[in-house]
């Protein structure tokens, strides 16, 4: 079995690869199980010494990696990840727009920051990831986004409305950039159910944090079966585009 997923990743070998969000959960499972078939991982994110971490970890294995400090707040940081990306390794291949925030509350809390952040990272930090790359990409003649949605962005419930709006959004982005892609850009969006990281620290209603920490206890996916599904785009001969693949637990509704 070992052998047969070898074979089938090889198309991730060499391939230079951004990651916004990579210094824990999906990200790092993504840098990680990339960097282990043969890519090299441009990684950013908020944290530089979890960067730096993960760098080390990568780099021990033989992986090649490059790391810089990005807030997807931030348009000029995100375009300087996608400069050290060319400026490094020559090219660019993938962007894996994965950063995102997930406070979610009611909205009686009227908990307006909140909003504010998921937009500014949900929805703002994926349009300046498609404006950093997409010249790059068109220059190319060739290129891969990786829009990291949610089960949100299908169906919303009590709690959630604002981070689904931004998840919704997400998905029309990545699906109006496709139509526009022609046939040189790949575009993929990747919606993952209730995943094992550890998006309830940024939780500010403790009673909606709490319940969102025992589903996930009890049934979320580890965030290797994300970036599986990552991977599995990614490697794709290039006249196939993996448009949206929705994963989640067995057991989630």
């Amino acid at each position: 079995m070992r052998l047969i997923q070898n074979a089938t990743l090889s198309g991730i070998k060499d391939k230079v690869v951004v990651i916004t969000g990579a210094s824990s959960g999906i990200g790092e499972a993504t840098t990680l199980l990339l960097a282990e078939h043969g890519a090299k991982v441009v990684l950013g994110a908020r944290r530089p010494e979890r960067l730096e971490a993960l760098a080390a970890r990568v780099a021990e294995v033989g992986g090649e990696v490059v790391y810089a400090s990005t807030d997807v707040r931030r348009r000029e940081d995100v375009t300087k990840l996608i400069h050290l990306a060319c400026e490094r390794f020559g090219t660019i291949d993938v962007l894996v727009n994965n950063a995102g925030l997930m406070p979610i509350s009611p909205l009686d809390d009227l908990r307006v920051e909140d909003w504010e952040d998921m937009i500014d990272v949900n929805i703002k930090g994926v349009l300046y990831g498609i404006a950093a790359a997409l010249p790059v990409f068109r220059k190319l003649g060739s290129g891969h986004f990786v829009n990291i949605a949610s089960t949100a962005g299908h169906k919303t419930v009590p709690n959630q409305s604002v981070y689904s709006a931004t998840k919704f959004a997400v998905r029309a982005i990545s699906e109006g950039l496709r139509q526009e892609a022609g046939d040189r850009v790949r575009v993929t969006i990747i919606s993952p159910g209730l995943v094992r990281t550890n998006f309830a620290e940024g939780v500010t209603n403790l009673e909606v944090r709490a319940r969102l920490e025992e589903s996930r206890d009890q049934f979320a996916l580890p965030p290797e079966a994300i970036a599986r599904a990552i991977a599995y785009a990614i490697e794709q001969p290039v006249d196939v585009d993996v448009n949206e693949i929705v994963i989640r637990p067995t057991s989630q509704v």
